[in-house]
């Protein structure tokens, strides 16, 4: 009889335990990087401000823009020299699974200004990638220096990426997500991180919003999404397939211009990059920034349908060539850009069909496509454009990351270690441990 109330209680136990015991250690550090995500996001956002009210190209005309776009490429490139690689989110993702995270956080001294340069003179891609290079480095370092163990650093790691993300997008839960879920090709492994992941990025989200006044309305106004009808699932499906199509050759463009820039001396491939970028310019001012202004104006602006086709393949040219030639950044924002404007298209070339299912589904389709990460892209655009929305762009984002399983940017992304016991070794991560490991010169890939 006492062994049987032993095992009732048990359960109970264990919970207690949890509770109270170590993993109240965990929450607090864990809260302590969810608010240095916070400050450092505030601070990161404060400062790309000010630097875009010097170089933002809506301030100036095209050509003179195209002697800043030059200029900022020269920076970038006597920067790299001068102060060493800025490391990218590849070589973050591979610490994280050999290491916990980085040993230390010597990348940051070059990636902050060199990504504030790059960012706010209008290159094509945003703050998602530095920010969150920045938060999870710092929350490695400072799990570090607590003398935590590799699990422990991992999950602080995982958290401080977590804050850099929702002070980005405005969606705690569908951040956190995406953090773990950026990590593999086929879904979130480090399980245990999530509720941490998600208690940090709330922290940090908190301290975002009571420092900078920005209010909790979503980053990005959508029309109004109306009723919803069975034929918008199918839409859902036809999106996510569309959605791969585009992040294929998104990655592809990516790998050719990569080539040919590794062929240019490092220190000029920036140059040339910023001048290839003024070059663009004067075709489309889609071609520029990062897309984050630009996406509310798109939603509702009224024109042909050459004007859409013309602002996805803008946008589409112009992160390549940012993405390729050293300039720094993430790529989500204009991944979701281009899912809005094909999302318009689409709404032209079949007006009967929802267009915020459209643009929502191809938003989420086109960013799983390149970086993996199903669940959280659902989230993050569904917290945003209306969560009865789940279902179709969930559909979208399954169907994307199945037609796109084997076509990737992000090499370092793979299985947990002994996740599966017949996992087969990944032969696209780089080679190396930690720190050391190698990536892509400075023309190497960066999300978000």
């Amino acid at each position: 009889m006492k062994a049987l109330r032993f095992r009732f209680r048990r359960p109970r136990e264990l919970f207690v335990e949890g509770l109270l015991g170590p993993q109240r250690r965990l929450l607090a550090y864990v809260a302590v990087a969810g608010i240095v995500g916070g400050l450092v996001g505030a601070a990161y956002i404060g400062l790309l401000h000010l630097f875009q009210d010097a170089l933002w190209p809506t301030h100036w005309d095209t050509l003179p823009h195209l002697f800043i776009l030059v200029g900022v490429g020269l920076a970038v490139g006597i920067l790299t020299r001068l102060l060493g690689n800025p490391g990218d989110v590849e070589l973050l993702v591979n610490n994280i699974h050999v290491l916990g995270g980085p040993e230390d956080i010597h990348d940051l001294r070059s990636l902050i200004p060199v990504s504030l340069l790059c960012i706010s003179a209008g290159g094509g891609m945003g703050p998602e990638a530095p920010l969150v290079q920045t938060t999870g480095s710092l929350g490695a370092w400072l799990s570090i220096r607590w003398g935590l163990q590799r699990d422990e650093i991992r999950v602080l790691t995982i958290t401080g990426m977590a804050a850099g993300f929702t002070v980005l997008f405005g969606a705690p839960l569908g951040s956190a997500i995406f953090a773990l879920e950026i990590l593999h090709r086929r879904g979130m492994e480090y399980y245990e991180a999530l509720m941490p992941a998600v208690f940090g990025s709330l922290v940090g989200y908190a301290l975002y919003v009571v420092l900078t006044g920005v209010g909790v309305e979503p980053v990005w106004k959508f029309p109004s999404l109306g009723h919803l009808h069975a034929i918008d699932i199918a839409w859902g499906l036809a999106c996510g397939v569309a959605g791969a199509i585009v992040s294929a050759l998104f990655t592809y463009l990516t790998r050719g211009a990569q080539t040919v820039f590794r062929r240019i001396n490092p220190t000029l491939r920036p140059i040339l990059g910023g001048a290839i970028l003024g070059g663009l310019a004067f075709w489309s001012p889609y071609a520029l920034t990062f897309g984050e202004a630009q996406i509310n104006g798109l939603t509702i602006r009224k024109g042909a349908l050459i004007v859409f086709v013309i602002a996805a393949a803008a946008k589409l040219l112009g992160t390549t060539i940012t993405l390729s030639s050293g300039w720094r950044g993430g790529f989500i924002i204009p991944m979701f850009f281009i899912g809005v404007a094909l999302g318009r298209l689409g709404h032209g070339l079949f007006p009967g069909t929802n267009e915020v299912v459209l643009m929502a589904c191809l938003m989420v389709a086109i960013n799983v496509g390149v970086t993996k990460t199903p669940l959280g892209s659902t989230l993050v655009v569904t917290e945003m454009a209306g969560l009865q929305l789940i279902p179709m762009t969930l559909i979208a984002a399954v169907v994307s990351l199945f037609l796109t399983s084997e076509v990737g940017l992000i090499h370092s992304q793979r299985r947990r270690e002994g996740a599966f016991e017949e996992a087969e070794t990944d032969t696209h991560a780089p080679s190396g441990n930690g720190q050391a490991a190698a990536t892509a010169e400075s023309g190497s890939t960066s999300p978000s």
